[in-house]
């Protein structure tokens, strides 16, 4: 399945776009994750939106990008969200490679600290994010902080 990315601010985005964002990401993080918490946190105003969409338009994936000093000091990448049916084949790996590149080239080669469900632990190491020590719960959920160290790639 070929998929498209696409990067937009806040203000780019239509009111169906970012419906359809917030829908997918209710739809995983508190209804697949049984997890009730404030979805709506006042960062994506702030931040870059990347949208992932099959050949026919539906959004299957998304993450934000979230600039240096808004959620930590370093950049951020949150919010990392995919449908069901595109998990565990790789798909994840290319959203990822994404976000990271389009970073690069809006940030520089700057430091990216994340807050990953600790069972994803793993799949960001494939990433060159490595804990920071910093475990927690978070909504209920395992978590661990995670640095990306660009003089280290």
């Amino acid at each position: 399945m070929g998929l498209q990315f696409q990067f937009k601010t806040f203000h780019e985005l239509s009111t169906s776009e970012f419906h359809d964002i917030i829908a997918l990401r209710i739809k995983v993080f508190v209804v697949e994750q049984n997890c009730p918490y404030l979805e709506l946190d006042g960062k994506d105003k702030k931040c870059y939106h990347v949208i992932c969409r099959t050949g026919v338009g539906d959004i299957v994936a998304t993450a934000r990008i979230v600039p240096p000093g808004l959620s930590y000091k370093e950049a951020s990448i949150g919010r990392v969200v995919m449908t069901e049916a595109l998990r565990g084949n790789g798909n994840g790996h290319e959203l990822m490679k994404q976000c990271l590149a389009f970073s690069k080239a809006e940030f520089g080669a700057v430091a990216i600290r994340i807050s990953a469900q600790k069972h994803l632990e793993s799949f960001y190491m494939a990433h060159q994010f490595f804990s920071t020590g910093k475990e927690y719960l978070e909504d209920g959920i395992p978590h661990v902080e995670m640095l990306f160290n660009p003089n280290l790639n």
